[in-house]
Parts: structure tokens; C-alpha cells; sequence
């Protein structure tokens, strides 16, 4: 499936905020939380519903709902979770999980130290939640543990993707759809998304 960029105008603005070095700590959580809920909202467009009847003001009527027991988050740590507050406005009663993961500096791969989700996680749709899609070695990893859990149905969303991470994870799991506000040039010899926002994690946490 092929990677669903957004497309609009506000989404452009926030990222034109988000990528500039000038912006600080709590705008720049703010836009990735901003981000992350407009990206739910994409990524949820498929949704199930099921049939409700409510008591309007003013008389009653049926309509349609989605069961929130059918979703999971599983942020990427710890960059990931900067999205997590935004998704949780949309979703507020999906459960969530974690993957601990760190870059090796001197081969770019993850090294994985934490993992912990919901004990029926294989019954529910899975939204991975990390906010740069890079070489994908990350996405890759999570999406395996995931599917090793038994987990049929994943998506993955992003703030920032490079081509080179959608190829990736589109090789690998053609299955998991990938979800970013936008798609950048290419990967550095550093393994850093050109144009990029720089590094995720330092900006929203304000550890660099």
C-alpha cells in the first residue's frame, strides 16, 4: 500500500512552525500532539461503526459509533509518545502500549529495551505511533514484535517520512499501511531526514 501523505494547507503551516530551529519546547510539543491527532483522524477513516440510539434535545435518533475497545496506540519511545496526547483526544479509551528503543550512533540500527502492550493486543486494530519514519529500521522492529504478538491489523503513523523508510517498511510489510504529514528528500550520511525537523525526541523533551 502506497504511503498516504497529507495534503492541506493548515498541516503545511504547523510543519513550516515545526521545522523551524527558532521554535521552542512547548510550541513544538504542541505541533507534534496537533499533528498526531490529525493524523488519527486520516488513519481512522475506515473505522467501524455500529448502530446507536441516542436522545437528542430534541427527539431521539439513531447514529453510529465506533468501539474503542478495538483500537491500541503503541507509541515509539520516547519520541513517539510526543503524538500520544493528541490521538488520546480522538480515541480517549484505546489502550496503549510501548516499544523502548534506542539508535546504535556508529550502524543506525535500533536496539530494543522495552516492550509492553495490552495482554490482547492480537484482537485489536494497531496504530504505531513514531514521529520520524528514517531508515525504518525502528518501524521495521516494531512491527515484527507486534505481529510475533499476533496483531493481523497495523498502521503506522508518522510526522516526517523518508522515501527510504517507506521503501523499507512497503518491502517488508506491504500489509502496513504508513500514514505522515509529510513525505521529506532523503536520508543524510547520518541517517537524519533532509529537510527534517532535526531530532524528534531532543525537541520535544528539550534535552538538546
Amino acid at each position: 500500500m502506497k504511503a498516504i501523505e497529507l495534503n492541506h494547507p493548515l498541516v503545511e503551516h504547523k510543519l513550516a512552525i515545526l521545522r523551524d530551529k527558532k521554535t521552542g519546547t512547548k510550541e513544538f510539543r504542541e505541533i507534534i500532539s496537533e499533528l498526531g491527532e490529525i493524523l488519527c483522524y486520516e488513519a481512522m477513516k475506515d473505522a467501524k461503526t455500529y448502530e446507536v440510539e441516542i436522545e437528542t434535545p430534541m427527539q431521539k435518533m439513531k447514529t453510529r459509533k465506533i468501539n474503542e475497545d478495538n483500537y491500541a496506540f503503541v507509541p515509539i519511545l520516547r519520541a513517539g509518545t510526543g503524538m500520544l496526547d493528541g490521538i488520546i483526544n480522538v480515541v480517549p479509551n484505546a489502550k496503549i502500549g510501548h516499544i523502548g528503543m534506542y539508535r546504535d550512533e556508529e550502524t543506525f540500527k535500533p536496539n530494543v529495551y522495552f516492550f509492553k502492550v495490552p495482554k490482547d493486543i492480537e484482537q485489536r486494530e494497531v496504530l504505531i505511533l513514531d514521529p520520524m519514519l528514517a531508515t525504518g529500521g525502528s518501524g521495521l522492529d516494531a512491527i515484527e514484535l507486534l505481529k510475533e504478538k499476533g496483531v493481523k491489523h497495523l498502521k503506522f503513523l508518522c510526522i516526517i517520512a523518508a522515501p527510504e523508510g517507506i521503501k523499507a517498511i512497503e518491502d517488508k510489510h506491504p500489509d502496513v499501511q504508513i500514514y505522515c504529514a509529510k513525505i521529506d528528500e532523503k536520508l543524510n550520511e547520518h541517517a537524519y531526514i533532509l529537510p527534517g525537523l532535526g531530532d524528534a525526541g531532543d525537541r520535544i523533551f528539550g534535552t538538546k
